[in-house]
């Protein structure tokens, strides 16, 4: 006779609560991206909140000098960067065609490329403006990002207090060790990588500029951006730079790709050394792999935040689920 299965009513409501949690918290997505980007925020800044105390300057001074200086420069950078980034994006969108003619690319290559490349780059303009008018159009959901990460940065030195109505103490200092290790391997990554994309960035414009390269503006920042590709990026970002320069000439494209790769050793053997000293080691392949699937889930947010998502995943599953017990 067939074995007869039973199943419990403990078994029946522990599966439609897990059901209903998951569906709150597929409601509630929205909230729980906004609280990820403040703690990243957090991770990222509090490092510099906690120098300036030691100047014995007020927790809550502290971090409102970081968030001036923060809003200052980002001001900075939309009043500086945009209208030139926008004004060469397009003219760069715009001489792709001529550009491959000169290369003597069969023209049915140069159609393809031309349509794929010019719905990418030539978009851009328009996608920048889309995402100011999101960003001011969800004023409330970017402010909301920074009022969290603010609070979270106020309340960091004195989380054992604020943990301790809701948590036991034992517990209240484990989710401290744990907030203080992706304060390590998550701000030390997000700080780290900040900092490579502007080191390349910077010395990839300077680079294009000397040897007189125009769209050296678009180029740079993407060769900033496809910094956080591992070993790939910077061989992409160096193809558009390298066609504009062999549109000018054989010799100046054979200085920009000379320029690339003056750029990626330096980078390999100055930068990383010594900006991800104190970086979470996570593994090209994992870093490849984590970007694909966050971009197919959620575009470019999801890219962005692929791997801050696989930091603080193994950081969690190696505290509370793997964690040695003495």
């Amino acid at each position: 006779m067939p074995k007869k299965i039973e199943i419990s009513y403990r078994t029946i409501i522990f599966t439609v609560l897990f059901i209903i949690f998951i569906g709150f918290l597929y409601y509630v997505k929205d909230i729980i991206l906004q609280l990820f980007v403040a703690l990243l925020i957090m991770t990222i800044l509090n490092p510099t909140v906690t120098k300036l105390q030691r100047y014995k300057i007020p927790r809550a001074l502290s971090v409102s000098i970081v968030y001036l200086i923060l809003l200052a420069l980002l001001v900075f950078s939309i009043a500086t960067l945009i209208p030139a980034l926008v004004d060469q994006t397009t003219k760069f969108a715009g001489a792709i065609p001529r550009l491959l003619e000169e290369l003597d690319i069969p023209i049915f290559v140069i159609d393809q490329v031309t349509r794929e490349v010019t719905s990418q780059i030539g978009n851009l303009p328009s996608q920048i403006l889309r995402l100011s008018i999101s960003v001011v159009t969800n004023i409330i959901s970017l402010l909301t990002v920074f009022i969290f990460a603010l609070y979270f940065l106020l309340a960091r030195n004195k989380l054992d207090q604020h943990l301790s109505s809701l948590v036991t103490r034992e517990q209240a200092k484990r989710v401290d060790v744990v907030l203080a290790r992706l304060e390590k391997e998550l701000g030390g990554w997000a700080r780290g990588q900040l900092i490579l994309m502007l080191l390349v960035g910077f010395a990839t414009y300077i680079g294009l500029l000397i040897l007189g390269i125009p769209y050296a503006l678009p180029l740079a920042l993407l060769a900033a951006v496809f910094e956080i590709v591992p070993n790939l990026g910077p061989f992409l970002s160096a193809i558009p730079a390298v066609v504009v320069g062999l549109g000018i000439s054989p010799f100046t494209g054979l200085a920009v790709a000379a320029l690339g790769f003056l750029i990626q050793q330096i980078e390999n053997y100055v930068f990383v050394p010594k900006v991800m000293e104190r970086s979470a080691n996570v593994s090209p392949v994992v870093t490849l792999l984590a970007l694909v699937i966050g971009f197919r889930i959620a575009g470019v947010v999801g890219a962005v935040l692929s791997v801050p998502v696989v930091i603080t995943s193994r950081v969690l599953l190696s505290e509370f689920l793997f964690k040695k017990t003495s």
